[in-house]
């Protein structure tokens, strides 16, 4: 009986667990898969040195505290509303 109980148990929460892996958002470029992600990712990088081209323009660049912290910073603040906006 606590066998029959246990894998029920189990059953259960594996059906629960695995619920998140139903769609793997992934973007279709020339016939192959990319995780969106890597899309998100690629675009907060470029985002990043659009960024940097605008401060550098405006010479703002120094302004901005540390660069190693700030351009980092920006890459991950685009990246996840890039995420945000079109995944989500």
């Amino acid at each position: 009986m606590k066998t029959t109980l246990k894998t029920f148990a189990c059953g259960v929460s594996a059906c629960l667990f695995f619920t998140g892996c139903g769609r793997a958002p992934a973007i279709n470029i020339l016939g192959s898969f990319f995780p969106a992600w890597m899309i998100c990712l690629t675009a907060g990088v470029v985002l990043a040195f659009v960024a940097r081209i605008i401060l550098l323009r405006y010479r703002l660049e120094t302004e901005v505290g540390p660069l190693a912290l700030f351009y980092p910073c920006v890459v991950i603040l685009t990246t996840c509303l890039l995420w945000l906006i079109f995944f989500r």
